[in-house]
């Protein structure tokens, strides 16, 4: 379809909206979930202020829904039906998660929806596979369709990730390109605002910031210790002490926004609090003190930030061991419901010495502060458009708030 065509084809509900600009370009934005939505919008923001660019979001199918339909609504942007845009054609489309995307018409770009490609999935019958599970982001059963390779880039955060895909799905070489990772840069911006992110966070100067942070499922910290939180402001004295949790959006949405406050209703009047799932969680991290986690990415990007990393939970045998969090698991302490919580935290601050993470940090992205440059150069190559002049920077997290 000429550039002059896309100036006619209907974005909307109502067919009388048109792309009114001459020459252009339409880019539609696949969210399945609140997570990777929030996720693309750190590629999103590099095509702002572009004329001759529109940008479309859908909300396609996927079992974690709940939510998309008001995160997406949020933004003010023009979206299309499913069924409508599974029936149009586009000059590109983006998307961070894998489901049905065979049925959009656009050269696609697919960017991982967190810290790599970790966590392993079952191999359907009929896939080839080393082995039954394979990451999930770098397996075949996803990344081909009637045997062709569906996306036309695959975003890698680390070079490594070249590798391993070659392992699992030699097919999809062709179309990798490492960009870095969005997070990383914008949590590595924000650690010099730390003092800013601790007094939004009300927590006073003689006092400790204790982060933890879940994944959804039943192999993550919530699932399997639902009463750390409980121990925590319990144990540790409130003069001392701020305990913050940060929940994957699936938990906040499977359950529900209301279901969620009401299970931690309790800890919430003795000190606990919650980062709502709209709230910005990097600069929670760069503000801890300690990040107790699970196998979710925000744990691995509280790498990143310098501050110890407490496991307290972690299934290893739903990570890649040659992933990221494969070398998380062979170095981080572990939390044990046996004995004092607040005797663990003290000894493992002392024993945690600068620099115990360094490697595992540096396995996230091997190209650190440059995912803006790479993921821009790489959109506007697809979309046939010479890049603006600019030079994109990433800017630190603003402040968060907190439901308290």
């Amino acid at each position: 379809m000429s550039d002059h065509e896309w100036s006619r084809v209907p974005i909307g509900l109502d067919s009388r909206r048109w792309v009114t600009r001459r020459n252009c370009k339409v880019v539609l934005v696949v969210v399945h979930t609140v997570t990777s939505g929030q996720r693309l919008m750190d590629t999103v923001r590099l095509v702002e202020s572009d004329l001759r660019i529109q940008v479309v979001f859908t909300i396609a199918p996927d079992v974690f829904s709940n939510g998309v339909a008001e995160f997406v609504g949020g933004l003010g942007a023009v979206v299309l039906p499913w069924e409508q845009s599974r029936n149009q054609r586009f000059d590109l489309a983006v998307a961070a998660s894998l489901g049905a995307l065979h049925e959009i018409h656009a050269p696609l770009i697919v960017i991982p929806h967190g810290a790599g490609f970790n966590k392993l999935v079952a191999v359907r019958d009929g896939v080839r596979a080393v082995g039954d599970r394979v990451a999930y982001g770098l397996d075949p059963q996803r990344l081909l369709y009637d045997g062709a390779v569906l996306p036309s880039a695959v975003a890698l955060s680390h070079s490594s990730e070249l590798g391993r895909l070659g392992r699992t799905c030699p097919e999809a070489l062709s179309v990798a390109t490492v960009v870095g990772d969005p997070s990383y840069d914008r949590l590595a911006a924000g650690l010099p605002h730390r003092d800013l992110y601790r007094r939004a966070l009300a927590v006073e100067p003689d006092q400790k910031l204790v982060v933890v942070s879940s994944t959804w499922g039943p192999a993550s910290l919530f699932g399997r210790w639902p009463r750390l939180l409980h121990r925590l402001v319990t144990e540790l004295p409130r003069q001392e002490y701020r305990v913050v949790l940060l929940l994957h959006p699936n938990i906040w949405f499977g359950h529900g926004i209301w279901q969620v406050r009401a299970w931690f209703a309790d800890s919430l009047r003795r000190g606990l609090s919650l980062v709502p799932p709209e709230a910005n969680w990097h600069a929670v991290l760069a503000s801890a003190d300690w990040i107790i986690g699970d196998h979710g990415s925000a744990t691995l990007y509280g790498t990143v930030t310098g501050a110890p990393v407490v496991l307290a939970g972690f299934p290893r045998d739903d990570v890649d061991p040659a992933s990221a969090f494969g070398g998380l698991a062979t170095v981080a302490p572990r939390l044990s419901p046996r004995g004092s919580l607040r005797e663990q935290l003290v000894r493992i601050a002392a024993e945690v010495e600068p620099g115990h993470y360094r490697a595992v940090a540096e396995g996230i992205t091997s190209a650190p502060g440059r995912f803006d440059r790479n993921m821009r150069r790489l959109i506007y190559r697809l979309l046939d458009l010479r890049q603006p002049a600019t030079i994109p920077v990433t800017a630190p997290a603003p402040a968060p708030f907190l439901v308290r």
